[in-house]
């Protein structure tokens, strides 16, 4: 296997879009799926996450069996929004020598309207792998824009999410690895992600 960036963006991409996951109770989750853009009881004023990698969205909801979670949604959006949000982004916890100070983390964190997070990426079996995908969150104009600017689709994959779950659960993990969605490294230029290498 290739060796893997410690810090790396892995996605389904095209020219002009990427795709990112989350996972929501049916009735958000549905309805988003069914009409192809978030509306009716999703919630603009708070942070929402997205994370490009779907082996850690399913770490995350569990396979799509925990409370909330039970409707795991392919987002895509367009590579234009998503790039904006890192350039506008901020890291989620202070890191010495990326921030000049603690202060100035905090203060940059409150202006901020997206934020990263580094966290291990997973195996099938949902086991920590040594290098960490990108979650990002996004809050305030963020949000508006993935609402209502960036998102091009919403697929429902909460089948697939079973169909690879149970092929795990049986033991069948080539079979599980071929249904995967096939992410590869996002040609993200560095200018773009320095301030976020944490």
């Amino acid at each position: 296997m290739e060796e893997q960036p410690q810090r790396g963006i892995r996605a389904v991409h095209s020219e002009t879009t990427i795709t990112v996951y989350q996972a929501y109770p049916p009735e958000i989750g549905l309805p988003a799926a069914r009409e192809g853009r978030f509306g009716g009881a999703w919630k603009r004023d708070r942070m929402t996450w997205i994370k490009p990698s779907f082996l850690w969205m399913m770490y995350r909801c569990g396979w799509g069996a925990k409370a909330g979670q039970e409707t795991v949604l392919a987002v895509d959006i367009t590579r234009e929004g998503f790039e904006w949000a890192l350039r506008n982004a901020c890291l989620s916890s202070y890191v010495r020598g990326v921030h000049p100070d603690l202060a100035g983390w905090q203060r940059e964190l409150r202006r901020a309207p997206a934020r990263v997070q580094w966290d291990p990426e997973r195996d099938l079996r949902l086991q920590p792998l040594s290098y960490r995908s990108l979650q990002l969150g996004l809050s305030g104009e963020a949000v508006r824009r993935y609402a209502d600017e960036w998102t091009v689709g919403i697929r429902d994959v909460t089948p697939l999410a079973r169909e690879i779950h149970a092929l795990v659960r049986g033991g069948d993990l080539d079979s599980a690895a071929g249904l995967l969605p096939q992410e590869r490294p996002y040609p993200v230029g560095d200018e773009l992600l320095a301030h976020l290498r944490g």
